[in-house]
């Protein structure tokens, strides 16, 4: 008997303030496939909490539309300025959130992993990892991106499913309480 190929989609996301990446990768057997990539452009919010309702909106209707099994998040990196790890922390939390919301289970990556598994440089810069993703998913040059943005979030995707074969992943949550006792420094 013939077993069936089994499909995963896995959403990757690049959080963000100003610019927001998402990536959608379609995982058939062991060939990936990029199904949809862009960003959420958050621009024209002045107001923090705006960004944050905009984020949680376009999220849910990117998962409504594309029926994930996994999200791939790129973690912050921690920067100098206090409000902005502040700010970005709360947008990549909102977009956790809303996965946590319809039980999809979350990996986390730091960007140095990230660069790592795309281009074996972890210390690539954004133009090498969107080159690097191009090539390996064949994909035209007219349907790259402006904003590396979205390139970034396909290649947390990406990054994730060449981690599916092994049996450790970063920092996968199935649930708030898997969250919460996962971080519980990040929780009070």
């Amino acid at each position: 008997m013939i077993q069936p190929v089994k499909e995963k989609i896995i959403l990757g996301i690049d959080p963000g303030t100003t610019i927001m990446g998402y990536g959608v990768l379609r995982v058939t057997g062991t060939k990936p496939e990029m199904i949809a990539m862009g960003v959420i452009d958050l621009r024209k919010f002045a107001n923090h909490y705006l960004k944050l309702r905009h984020i949680h909106e376009r999220v849910l209707s990117i998962i409504e539309s594309y029926l994930p099994d996994e999200l791939a998040i790129e973690a912050p990196f921690f920067g100098k300025n206090v409000q902005s790890m502040l700010k970005l922390g709360r947008a990549q939390g909102v977009a956790m959130a809303v996965a946590l919301s319809r039980d999809i289970p979350i990996a986390e990556y730091a960007p140095l992993k990230i660069k790592m598994a795309i281009t074996g440089n972890g210390q690539a810069s954004k133009e090498q990892v969107a080159d690097m993703l191009q090539r390996m998913l064949h994909l035209p040059k007219a349907d790259m991106p402006a904003f590396t943005d979205a390139t970034d979030a396909l290649a947390a995707a990406y990054c994730h499913f060449l981690q599916m074969g092994r049996p450790v992943v970063e920092k996968g949550y199935h649930g708030w309480k898997d969250f919460i006792a996962k971080n519980p420094d990040r929780v009070k």
